[in-house]
């Protein structure tokens, strides 16, 4: 026995053999719990998410409290965890009771140190895209606009996050950062000037994250230049245009412009103008607002405003009309404006009204041979919008 207290006894780098064993086991033990722990919570997180996937929508996942988020972010930053951090900590536990030379512990300190600030980081960094997550999914449907503005957020955030983990690590580690706060204000005044342009359309994005002027999918016209938003990037933001190309264009530039926004738009007004001939009969002539306010109720996606026999042109009868169409969509309005105007042809032609040709050229809907024609006169027949 006594040949085994001298053996526990016996001096290694410093610290008895005692020390060495109970630090090993401590070491061991730590890293083999905390994995498990962190496994057990992240099979856990995914059966809730599971669930909740399965109770969307449903009466019992209408209100979901606070603590149940709470739960949701404590349990990801559990599974958002690295294993370097967990190496960190049972390091740290196992060499409480061991004594090290100045250099060695100051190696381990800041070997801790920058491991733990670094998860932190992380931490933070699993925080806001949870708080993101979060908010689009209680918004009503995809809020695309918070999708298109994301990047930027999290350019934003990282940059603050991860500016003040290194300032708290070197805080922690002895460094003064009061004079290195003062000489990174110098130099961050003096790239300021240098890159100006890059903090312009930095910034721009950033208020257009915040804003929220417009999102991806949306179709712009920024100037002269017309497209869908595809891209909102931190710099710039890229539109499809009509064509087919890509545009790419600085935020600075999109915020210093007019920006008309169609996707916007809840619904699309339509105006367009007819004429008839001083021929038509009074009596049809009084029909016709009513006959147009027919037409435009049975297209779908429309509303009907007005139709009225606005003026005497000099060979013409003019009409107005104005309606609505429901859906912003171009493709929509346009099907629903060749459909009014095809009937509006059929039915005049079926009531023998003639309809001025955009030449001012009157053309008459019987069934006149070729030959009798006036020399010259237009074979076409069209509406004039």
């Amino acid at each position: 026995m006594p040949s085994l207290e001298k053996f526990w006894q016996h001096d290694f780098l410093g610290n008895d053999v005692r020390s060495w064993t109970f630090a090993l086991v401590t070491f061991l033990i730590t890293l083999t719990v905390l994995p498990l722990v962190k496994g057990f919570i992240s099979a856990r997180r995914r059966h809730w998410a599971e669930r909740d996937a399965q109770l969307a929508g449903s009466v019992a996942n209408a209100h979901v409290g606070n603590a149940h988020h709470a739960i949701g972010l404590a349990t990801l930053l559990v599974e958002r965890t690295s294993l370097f951090f967990l190496w960190a900590v049972a390091v740290y536990l196992a060499s409480r009771d061991l004594a090290f030379t100045p250099r060695v512990e100051r190696i381990l300190t800041i070997g801790i140190v920058l491991i733990f600030w670094g998860q932190v980081g992380l931490w933070a960094m699993t925080a806001v895209r949870y708080a993101i997550d979060l908010r689009r999914k209680s918004s009503a449907g995809l809020d695309t606009l918070l999708t298109s503005s994301m990047d930027v957020i999290l350019f934003a955030a990282g940059l603050l996050i991860w500016a003040m983990v290194l300032l708290l690590a070197l805080d922690n580690l002895g460094v003064q950062i009061k004079p290195l706060l003062a000489g990174l204000g110098i130099g961050g005044i003096a790239v300021a000037l240098a890159v100006q342009t890059v903090l312009s359309d930095l910034l721009a994005s950033m208020s257009i994250a915040l804003d929220k002027p417009f999102g991806i999918g949306d179709s712009l016209t920024v100037g002269e230049i017309q497209g869908t938003v595809e891209h909102i990037g931190v710099k710039s933001t890229r539109l499809r245009s009509l064509s087919g190309e890509q545009i790419i264009m600085g935020n600075t530039d999109i915020l210093k412009s007019r920006v008309r926004n169609y996707g916007r738009m809840r619904e699309r007004r339509a105006i367009f103008q007819f004429g008839v001939s001083y021929d038509t009969d009074p009596k049809a002539l009084a029909a016709i607002a009513g006959l147009v306010r027919e037409i435009i109720e049975s297209t779908p996606n429309t509303r009907f405003d007005r139709c009225h026999f606005l003026a005497y042109g000099a060979t013409t009868l003019q009409f107005e009309v104005v309606f609505y169409v429901t859906r912003s969509d171009f493709n929509t309005y346009a099907d629903a404006q060749q459909s009014i105007n095809l009937a509006i042809f059929e039915r005049l032609r079926a009531m023998n009204v003639s309809l001025t040709a955009p030449n001012r050229t009157v053309v008459h809907f019987e069934n006149t041979p070729p030959a009798e024609l006036a020399p010259g006169a237009d074979r076409d027949q069209g509406l004039r919008t």
